[in-house]
Protein backbone atom coordinates (compact mmCIF):
# COMPACT_ATOMS: atom_id res chain seq x y z
CA UNK A 1 0.00 0.00 0.00
CA UNK A 2 2.43 2.35 0.70
CA UNK A 3 3.87 2.21 -2.30
CA UNK A 4 0.77 3.13 -4.04
CA UNK A 5 2.10 6.78 -2.18
CA UNK A 6 4.27 7.65 -3.74
CA UNK A 7 4.32 9.20 -7.12
CA UNK A 8 7.63 8.88 -9.68
CA UNK A 9 7.91 11.48 -12.15
CA UNK A 10 11.72 9.70 -13.50
CA UNK A 11 13.71 6.86 -13.10
CA UNK A 12 16.99 7.43 -13.14
CA UNK A 13 19.98 5.06 -13.09
CA UNK A 14 22.04 5.78 -10.08
CA UNK A 15 25.24 4.94 -9.34
CA UNK A 16 25.24 3.67 -5.23
CA UNK A 17 22.80 6.14 -4.19
CA UNK A 18 22.52 7.79 -0.52
CA UNK A 19 19.92 9.34 0.85
CA UNK A 20 19.14 12.55 2.75
CA UNK A 21 16.26 13.55 4.40
CA UNK A 22 14.44 16.06 6.14
CA UNK A 23 12.09 18.02 7.88
CA UNK A 24 11.59 20.93 10.22
CA UNK A 25 12.38 20.66 13.63
CA UNK A 26 14.47 22.35 16.63
CA UNK A 27 15.69 25.94 14.78
CA UNK A 28 15.18 24.36 11.19
CA UNK A 29 18.56 22.97 11.09
CA UNK A 30 17.62 19.88 8.94
CA UNK A 31 16.10 22.38 6.34
CA UNK A 32 18.93 24.87 6.22
CA UNK A 33 20.93 21.74 5.38
CA UNK A 34 18.58 20.28 2.62
CA UNK A 35 17.22 23.26 1.07
CA UNK A 36 20.37 24.48 0.51
CA UNK A 37 21.96 21.80 -1.25
CA UNK A 38 18.72 21.92 -3.24
CA UNK A 39 19.72 25.33 -4.87
CA UNK A 40 22.85 24.51 -5.13
CA UNK A 41 23.36 21.79 -7.27
CA UNK A 42 21.66 20.20 -9.70
CA UNK A 43 18.94 18.46 -8.08
CA UNK A 44 15.94 16.58 -10.54
CA UNK A 45 12.83 15.77 -9.28
CA UNK A 46 12.43 12.35 -8.71
CA UNK A 47 9.01 12.44 -7.14
CA UNK A 48 6.30 13.16 -4.37
CA UNK A 49 4.42 11.59 -2.14
CA UNK A 50 0.92 11.36 -1.71
CA UNK A 51 0.32 14.00 1.43
CA UNK A 52 -2.96 13.96 1.74
CA UNK A 53 -3.04 10.45 3.34
CA UNK A 54 -0.72 11.87 6.17
CA UNK A 55 -2.22 15.45 6.73
CA UNK A 56 -5.77 16.20 7.91
CA UNK A 57 -6.06 19.81 6.74
CA UNK A 58 -8.06 21.61 9.56
CA UNK A 59 -8.88 24.43 7.50
CA UNK A 60 -9.24 26.34 4.06
CA UNK A 61 -8.16 29.81 2.54
CA UNK A 62 -10.74 31.83 1.46
CA UNK A 63 -9.14 34.28 -1.91
CA UNK A 64 -11.61 36.97 -3.27
CA UNK A 65 -14.26 35.68 -1.00
CA UNK A 66 -14.05 32.14 -3.41
CA UNK A 67 -12.63 29.01 -1.43
CA UNK A 68 -9.46 27.19 -2.00
CA UNK A 69 -9.37 23.71 -2.35
CA UNK A 70 -7.54 21.76 0.80
CA UNK A 71 -3.75 22.89 0.68
CA UNK A 72 -1.31 19.51 1.78
CA UNK A 73 1.99 20.03 2.99
CA UNK A 74 4.73 19.02 0.17
CA UNK A 75 7.02 15.78 0.62
CA UNK A 76 9.43 15.53 -2.21
CA UNK A 77 12.20 13.24 -3.45
CA UNK A 78 14.84 15.00 -5.84
CA UNK A 79 17.94 13.37 -7.00
CA UNK A 80 21.73 14.55 -8.00
CA UNK A 81 24.09 12.51 -10.05
CA UNK A 82 27.80 12.90 -9.04
CA UNK A 83 29.58 13.74 -11.57
CA UNK A 84 32.59 13.14 -9.60
CA UNK A 85 32.08 9.51 -9.22
CA UNK A 86 31.04 9.17 -5.98
CA UNK A 87 27.70 8.36 -4.47
CA UNK A 88 24.59 10.20 -6.16
CA UNK A 89 22.35 11.36 -4.26
CA UNK A 90 18.53 11.25 -3.33
CA UNK A 91 16.67 14.12 -1.44
CA UNK A 92 13.58 13.85 0.21
CA UNK A 93 12.45 17.72 2.04
CA UNK A 94 8.71 17.54 3.95
CA UNK A 95 7.45 20.73 4.45
CA UNK A 96 5.86 19.66 7.80
CA UNK A 97 5.61 16.80 9.94
CA UNK A 98 2.08 15.17 10.62
CA UNK A 99 0.17 15.13 13.72
CA UNK A 100 -0.30 11.40 13.84
CA UNK A 101 1.18 8.57 11.02
CA UNK A 102 4.70 9.54 11.17
CA UNK A 103 5.61 5.90 11.61
CA UNK A 104 3.79 5.47 8.76
CA UNK A 105 5.41 8.52 6.53
CA UNK A 106 8.89 7.23 7.30
CA UNK A 107 8.46 3.63 6.15
CA UNK A 108 6.99 5.52 3.20
CA UNK A 109 10.25 7.22 2.70
CA UNK A 110 12.40 4.29 3.29
CA UNK A 111 9.77 2.53 0.34
CA UNK A 112 11.51 4.53 -2.44
CA UNK A 113 15.05 4.23 -0.40
CA UNK A 114 14.78 0.24 -0.89
CA UNK A 115 13.34 0.67 -4.59
CA UNK A 116 16.50 2.65 -5.46
CA UNK A 117 19.23 0.63 -3.60
CA UNK A 118 20.10 3.29 -1.22
CA UNK A 119 23.12 2.23 0.60
CA UNK A 120 22.83 4.76 3.94
CA UNK A 121 19.95 7.13 5.41
CA UNK A 122 21.51 10.38 6.46
CA UNK A 123 19.53 13.10 8.50
CA UNK A 124 20.28 15.94 10.56
CA UNK A 125 18.93 17.53 13.52
CA UNK A 126 19.65 20.49 16.27
CA UNK A 127 21.83 19.57 19.61
CA UNK A 128 20.73 21.75 22.23
CA UNK A 129 23.89 22.70 24.47
CA UNK A 130 24.97 25.59 26.44
CA UNK A 131 27.36 26.82 23.57
CA UNK A 132 26.82 30.76 23.67
CA UNK A 133 25.94 32.01 19.72
CA UNK A 134 29.34 33.48 19.06
CA UNK A 135 30.98 30.21 19.47
CA UNK A 136 31.43 27.64 16.64
CA UNK A 137 29.18 24.92 16.93
CA UNK A 138 30.28 20.99 16.84
CA UNK A 139 28.82 18.34 14.94
CA UNK A 140 27.63 15.11 17.30
CA UNK A 141 27.16 12.00 15.27
CA UNK A 142 25.28 8.98 15.74
CA UNK A 143 24.24 6.03 14.08
CA UNK A 144 22.16 2.84 13.88
CA UNK A 145 25.25 0.30 14.02
CA UNK A 146 27.86 -0.18 16.11
CA UNK A 147 30.24 -0.24 13.23
CA UNK A 148 28.88 3.11 11.40
CA UNK A 149 29.39 4.54 14.37
CA UNK A 150 33.38 4.21 14.43
CA UNK A 151 33.45 4.69 11.16
CA UNK A 152 32.41 8.43 12.43
CA UNK A 153 35.23 8.95 14.88
CA UNK A 154 37.70 9.74 11.55
CA UNK A 155 35.69 13.04 10.69
CA UNK A 156 35.89 14.12 14.28
CA UNK A 157 32.36 14.24 15.53
CA UNK A 158 31.34 14.56 19.08
CA UNK A 159 29.87 10.67 19.89
CA UNK A 160 27.58 11.83 23.94
CA UNK A 161 26.26 8.24 23.64
CA UNK A 162 22.52 8.80 25.04
CA UNK A 163 20.53 11.20 23.81
CA UNK A 164 17.17 11.43 21.93
CA UNK A 165 16.84 12.88 18.84
CA UNK A 166 12.56 14.30 18.62
CA UNK A 167 10.44 14.00 15.19
CA UNK A 168 10.65 12.43 11.93
CA UNK A 169 14.25 13.75 11.96
CA UNK A 170 15.26 11.02 14.55
CA UNK A 171 12.20 8.28 13.87
CA UNK A 172 13.63 7.66 10.30
CA UNK A 173 16.64 6.42 11.70
CA UNK A 174 14.73 4.04 14.14
CA UNK A 175 12.29 2.54 11.16
CA UNK A 176 15.51 2.31 9.47
CA UNK A 177 17.91 0.49 11.92
CA UNK A 178 14.36 -2.42 12.07
CA UNK A 179 14.77 -2.46 8.64
CA UNK A 180 18.76 -3.21 8.28
CA UNK A 181 19.24 0.22 6.56
CA UNK A 182 22.30 2.23 7.45
CA UNK A 183 21.53 5.28 9.46
CA UNK A 184 23.57 8.33 10.69
CA UNK A 185 22.08 11.57 12.16
CA UNK A 186 24.25 14.66 12.67
CA UNK A 187 23.46 16.99 14.93
CA UNK A 188 24.77 20.74 15.01
CA UNK A 189 24.82 22.74 18.23
CA UNK A 190 22.46 24.82 18.92
CA UNK A 191 21.98 27.45 22.17
CA UNK A 192 19.44 25.85 24.61
CA UNK A 193 17.88 29.85 24.51
CA UNK A 194 17.62 30.03 20.87
CA UNK A 195 15.53 27.17 19.77
CA UNK A 196 12.96 29.28 18.12
CA UNK A 197 15.75 31.16 15.99
CA UNK A 198 16.89 29.30 12.66
CA UNK A 199 20.26 28.68 13.02
CA UNK A 200 22.35 28.76 9.91
CA UNK A 201 25.49 28.14 11.94
CA UNK A 202 24.74 24.58 12.75
CA UNK A 203 23.66 23.71 9.11
CA UNK A 204 26.76 24.90 7.81
CA UNK A 205 29.23 22.77 10.38
CA UNK A 206 26.70 19.98 9.17
CA UNK A 207 27.18 20.75 5.83
CA UNK A 208 30.81 20.51 6.40
CA UNK A 209 31.33 17.23 7.62
CA UNK A 210 28.47 16.00 5.22
CA UNK A 211 30.45 16.74 2.08
CA UNK A 212 33.17 14.98 3.60
CA UNK A 213 31.47 12.17 4.27
CA UNK A 214 29.82 11.94 1.01
CA UNK A 215 32.93 13.25 -1.09
CA UNK A 216 31.47 16.30 -2.88
CA UNK A 217 32.31 19.70 -2.49
CA UNK A 218 29.35 23.24 -2.50
CA UNK A 219 29.73 26.32 -2.88
CA UNK A 220 29.30 27.75 1.25
CA UNK A 221 29.64 31.30 0.81
CA UNK A 222 25.88 32.22 0.65
CA UNK A 223 25.68 29.59 3.65
CA UNK A 224 28.50 31.55 5.43
CA UNK A 225 27.13 34.72 5.00
CA UNK A 226 24.02 33.56 6.39
CA UNK A 227 25.57 32.84 9.47
CA UNK A 228 27.76 35.80 9.83
CA UNK A 229 24.24 38.07 9.73
CA UNK A 230 22.74 35.57 12.27
CA UNK A 231 25.15 35.43 14.63
CA UNK A 232 25.24 39.42 14.41
CA UNK A 233 21.39 39.47 14.98
CA UNK A 234 21.54 37.09 18.05
CA UNK A 235 24.16 39.65 19.10
CA UNK A 236 21.76 42.87 18.95
CA UNK A 237 18.79 40.87 20.45
CA UNK A 238 20.91 39.31 23.18
CA UNK A 239 21.93 43.12 24.03
CA UNK A 240 18.39 44.79 23.92
CA UNK A 241 17.28 41.52 26.34
CA UNK A 242 19.91 42.87 28.72
CA UNK A 243 19.10 46.42 28.35
CA UNK A 244 15.94 45.85 29.28
CA UNK A 245 16.18 43.61 32.35
CA UNK A 246 18.60 45.96 33.72
CA UNK A 247 16.42 48.84 33.09
CA UNK A 248 13.28 46.96 34.35
CA UNK A 249 15.72 45.71 37.68
CA UNK A 250 17.07 49.02 38.62
CA UNK A 251 16.17 52.79 38.64
CA UNK A 252 18.47 55.55 39.65
CA UNK A 253 18.70 56.73 43.33
CA UNK A 254 17.46 59.92 42.95
CA UNK A 255 13.72 58.36 41.37
CA UNK A 256 14.11 55.48 43.91
CA UNK A 257 13.83 58.51 46.60
CA UNK A 258 10.83 60.46 44.76
CA UNK A 259 8.91 57.48 44.73
CA UNK A 260 9.39 57.06 48.42
CA UNK A 261 8.64 60.49 48.86
CA UNK A 262 5.22 60.45 47.16
CA UNK A 263 4.37 57.36 49.15
CA UNK A 264 5.17 59.54 51.87
CA UNK A 265 2.46 62.39 51.00
CA UNK A 266 0.08 59.99 50.10
CA UNK A 267 0.13 58.62 53.49
CA UNK A 268 -0.44 61.72 55.25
Amino acid sequence: MMRDLVKLRARPKLNSPVMLAAWPGISNVSLIVATYLLRKLNFKELGKIKAAYFFDPIGVVVKDSVVEAPQFPQSQFYYWKNSGGGSDVILFIGDDQPAAKGYELASCVLDLALRFEVKRIYTCAAALTRIHHTEQPSVWGVATTQQVTEDLRKYNLIQRGNLQISGLNGLLLGVAKERNIEGVCLLGEVPSYATRIQNPMAALAILRVLTTILDFTVDMDELTQMAGETQERMKQVAAEAMGEYIEYFTAPIWEQGEEDDDEEEEED
